[in-house]
């Protein structure tokens, strides 16, 4: 069961006042110029020196590699939520594994650390950035439309429902299994009312590519939109607290495996709408009803991203090439399993997809791009046989596992590197840059940096406190270690030569 983060915190230096918020006081940004880091070990974040690339060798030796081919940034997992929505289901947390990291206590401030990362990857100048999948959280409406005008740029509004917070981290909300920020350490008493605050976002000044993940075509990553789940998202009633009878229902399941903490991933879906037919679960508050709210089709979601990113294709699978420049190509794939589940899918419309962009790609290098990882993904395997042997192939790009993480794939054409990026909802909260760098000689290389979005160091703007909140939480912060070692951060990946 989740622990109040305020448990945690206990020896924190500022557990017994509150903190005032300032506006975004800009820097971070590139991680090789300086870094954000806990000197001591007590929780609190500031600044530090550089981090060089190390060089990885692993595929090819170390070779002369001067000019830039192509520059492109990474952002995945940014997850842009209603943190009001009655049909969110924070609660879960405390059944276990599988469910994890339903509730976040930065969770208000996600289109605030999206445009903070967009201000940062300005900076870096790339050619265009991927956004890799869950861009957004459930499947919402009103998610989708202001995780755009963070990413195009304007006035946003996160505020929904009536005006103000109503959610499950208001100070009178008895549930202390929640981080309150007016209540709990560190103790920052006007959070909320700045979370919901309009703001402007800068927009991305490169054109944007998207990979669609399970966030965002079903409801909260993991069913698909219903009559009943947009009745839930669309009404006036939230849970705000944990009904310990909950896991007795789910336990009466057919297929939920019993004990403890039922695994949820094999409940089937027609038992899943009769629980949701029977009533939210748990006692409930009143809270203003907003249609915005409402859960989107996938179709409906696919046509909405080809249409503000102006990409190709057509059909109600996202799959779509692009040339970033005479040397390389961007192959990006759709891995979400329509029959829902948080598992990714490749079916065989991509496998005949991205065999015909190997034929036709010339001479280019080829990044492969997808929410999953083929490896992770059910019938990936039959994607990454062509991928192995096709010496075009320099990387496979995916989010998903919120974590970075590099890893050379040996195959039959020479090999190439699979990248994961981190998300902006955990620690360390940073996208990536990779630079495709090519020499006289035939020599290739992948230089890739992490980069962090903008915001104090200490916390004392909304993208700093975010960072920090990311940075001591339980299940998402440096427990878990998503933010990788050195080497699967910023690295010089080297690339079997090209012949002539």
């Amino acid at each position: 069961m989740r622990r109040a983060l305020g448990a945690l915190l206990a020896a924190a230096a500022l557990a017994g006042c509150g903190i005032d918020l300032d506006d975004d006081q800009e820097p971070p940004g590139s991680t090789l110029r300086a870094t954000i880091v806990d000197t001591d070990g007590n929780g609190e974040l500031g600044g530090g020196g550089g981090r060089r690339m190390v060089e990885r060798t692993d595929l090819a030796p170390r070779g002369n590699a001067p000019r830039e081919a192509a520059r492109i940034g990474h952002l995945t997992d940014t997850h842009v939520r209603d943190e009001e929505s009655p049909a969110r289901v924070p609660f879960l947390d405390r059944l276990g594994d599988p469910v994890t990291s339903t509730f976040r206590p930065h969770e208000a401030l996600s289109t605030q650390v999206l445009a903070a990362a967009v201000r940062a990857f300005n900076t870096e100048a790339p050619q265009g950035v991927i956004l890799s999948g869950d861009l957004i959280d459930s499947a919402q409406r009103n998610e989708l439309f202001v995780f755009s005008d963070v990413i195009r740029g304007g006035r946003i509004e996160p505020d929904s429902g009536g005006e103000g917070y109503r959610g499950v981290q208001q100070a009178s909300n008895p549930d202390g299994q929640f981080y309150r920020p007016a209540l709990d350490a560190p103790r920052i008493p006007s959070l909320l009312a700045r979370a919901q605050r309009p703001f402007v976002s800068p927009g991305l000044r490169a054109p944007w590519w998207p990979a669609v993940g399970n966030h965002d075509l079903m409801v909260q990553g993991e069913l698909p939109p219903s009559p009943a789940t947009r009745a839930i998202a669309t009404g006036d009633e939230m849970v705000q607290t944990f009904d310990p009878s909950l896991a007795d229902r789910l336990e009466g399941i057919e297929g939920s495996g019993g004990g403890d903490s039922p695994d949820l991933r094999d409940i089937p879906r027609a038992e899943i709408e009769e629980l949701l037919g029977r009533g939210l679960p748990g006692p409930t508050v009143r809270v203003p009803a907003d249609p915005e709210r409402a859960h989107r089709e996938p179709a409906a979601m696919v046509r909405q991203f080809r249409m503000w990113s102006q990409v190709s294709g057509d059909g109600d699978r996202l799959n779509y090439n692009v040339d970033v420049s005479p040397g390389l190509r961007l192959v990006v794939l759709d891995s979400v399993d329509r029959a829902g589940g948080a598992r990714g899918a490749i079916t065989a419309t991509e496998v005949t997809f991205l065999r015909s962009q190997l034929a036709n790609a010339g001479d280019r290098a080829i990044v492969v791009v997808s929410h999953h990882g083929l490896h992770r993904a059910r019938g990936g395997d039959r994607a990454l046989r062509l991928l192995g042997r096709d010496a075009n192939v320099v990387a496979e790009l995916h989010g998903d596992t919120h974590r970075h993480e590099i890893r050379p794939v040996r195959t039959s054409a020479g090999g190439f590197w699979r990248i994961s990026t981190s998300s902006l909802a955990d620690w360390p909260q940073q996208g990536r840059m990779l630079r495709l760098v090519t020499g006289p000689n035939g020599d290739r290389a992948i230089e890739t940096w992490v980069v962090d979005h903008t915001g104090g160091p200490g916390g004392a703007d909304l993208p700093g406190a975010a960072r920090r909140l990311s940075y001591l939480d339980a299940q998402g912060g440096r427990p878990q270690r998503f933010a990788g070692t050195p080497a699967d951060r910023n690295a010089r990946l080297w690339l079997p030569r090209r012949a002539g």
